[in-house]
């Protein structure tokens, strides 16, 4: 799925990604020293997804070392975040 995708470059970036219960004011929150990555819980799909989109251009990932198919999903991620942010 395309949440599966997505994931995944926070996995091979070397991210841990948590779905934890708390009060994030914007559905997540990022411990970069530690490299997690903690989504609420209780986003369903859609916003879990679209959390993920508006964060992963946050972070300092190395995307070379991913696999191509995977370098794929983060360029479209990228393409969809600055299209948004239009």
């Amino acid at each position: 799925t395309t949440l599966d995708k997505i994931e995944k470059i926070l996995e091979e970036a070397e991210y841990v990604l948590r779905y934890e219960r708390g009060t994030f004011q914007s559905g997540y929150c990022i411990l970069e020293h530690k490299k997690v990555v903690v989504l609420n819980k209780f986003l369903q799909l859609e916003g879990r997804i679209n959390t993920l989109i508006e964060l992963i251009p946050q972070l300092n990932i190395m995307a070379e070392f991913f696999t191509p198919e995977t370098r794929k999903v983060y360029e479209e991620v990228l393409a969809r975040y600055h299209e948004e942010e239009k």
